[in-house]
């Protein structure tokens, strides 16, 4: 949960440095999001079949 909750305050950061409007926000937080839980899952099987 930290790491998201780091990523996430790293996106607000790049979209407020980046001026990105308000309607573009959700789905930048989206697909950071998505891709983040992609890569964490990916990460967690990858460990677990290789122990």
């Amino acid at each position: 949960m930290f790491i998201l909750y780091f990523i996430n305050r790293l996106t607000n950061t790049l979209c407020l440095v980046r001026e990105i409007p308000e309607e573009r926000q959700d789905k930048v937080f989206r697909f950071i999001n998505v891709s983040i839980l992609i890569l964490l899952i990916s990460s967690f099987v990858e460990i677990s079949f290789t122990v």
